[in-house]
């Protein structure tokens, strides 16, 4: 996607009504900003393809496709996600304005519209949205790659760098980029009544790392925190098999102690039956001259340390 080559906002409005087009485009180009004008819809979201604006003004009533369904198709697309979309609307009943909210509005002024008060929501919004793109980039550099869902698995927001990770590991999967895959989905159901959280490796396509998707908690009544791990495939794995003549499963089972995983999570994690990774722990042990997990794990530790 596109973005201006300056410093200037970019606002897109969507509105089938040539006063109000014309009134929004005048008061907000005095205001400093870049207009993109859409009609409708289908071309806002083509439009989107695009630009990327910094702020949406909906309109929620318009023909063909309305406001609500646009702004629910834009909040599917990741790189769009974080754009505050403020809705305009005549409509003044609370299920309408609740409407609004659930297709993923921020806020909403009523029709007909005062130029000034609309000019400050915008600037308030934009404010908050650079004040979460930053915390969000924070943490990237961090190294806490985050991304939050809903219940149902659809992906809510992410981490710039968790966006990257994300799209790498859904497209392995064939599978809509705004929503989890079937079975990270069913994981992730199986994981949200669990007090103890839980991870799952889904592999890389490039086979070059490996992700490992890591359940935080709840955050809300419908937002799930997740965090995502990149480690590179075959450096520990194949320093703990070499110089402690381990087998590559062996290795790998170790390497998730030393992690600090639990027999429940590697078992997930490898697709191995707990009674499989306990007997794995009692070769691991024997080979390494240990009695239990802890004593294997420092064992590990100091050998990848000592690379």
């Amino acid at each position: 996607m596109m973005q201006a080559s300056d410093n200037r906002n970019i606002v897109l409005v969507v509105d089938d009504s040539p006063d109000t087009l014309r009134m929004l485009t005048d008061a907000i180009e005095a205001a400093g900003m870049t207009v993109l004008v859409a009609t409708e819809g289908a071309q806002a979201l083509s439009m989107t393809s695009r630009v990327t604006p910094d702020v949406v003004l909906m309109d929620a009533v318009m023909p063909g496709m309305d406001g609500f369904e646009t702004c629910r198709r834009l909040r599917r697309i990741k790189a769009l996600a974080h754009v505050p979309v403020i809705f305009m609307t005549g409509l003044t009943e609370t299920e309408d304005v609740v409407k609004g909210f659930n297709a993923g509005g921020v806020d909403y002024v009523t029709k007909p519209i005062e130029p000034d008060e609309l000019l400050a929501r915008i600037r308030v919004h934009l404010a908050n949205a650079r004040m979460t793109h930053s915390a969000r980039a924070a943490l990237d550099a961090s190294g806490r790659y985050l991304f939050a869902v809903n219940a149902a698995g659809r992906i809510l927001w992410s981490t710039p760098q968790a966006a990257r990770l994300l799209a790498t590991a859904i497209k392995s999967f064939e599978s809509d980029t705004s929503i989890l895959p079937p079975v990270l989905r069913e994981w992730l159901q199986h994981r949200g009544g669990s007090r103890e959280g839980g991870s799952l490796v889904v592999a890389s396509d490039t086979g070059a790392s490996n992700l490992e998707l890591s359940y935080v908690g709840r955050i809300g009544p419908e937002e799930i925190l997740l965090r995502l791990i990149e480690s590179s495939l075959g450096g520990d794995e194949t320093l703990l098999r070499g110089k402690l003549a381990l087998t590559q499963r062996e290795a790998e089972v170790l390497l998730w102690i030393m992690r600090g995983k639990s027999n429940r999570d590697i078992g997930e994690i490898l697709k191995l039956s707990p009674r499989t990774v306990n007997k794995h722990l009692e070769q691991i042990y024997t080979k390494l001259g240990v009695e239990n997990r802890a004593s294997a794990a420092a064992l590990a530790v100091r050998t990848v340390g000592g690379r």
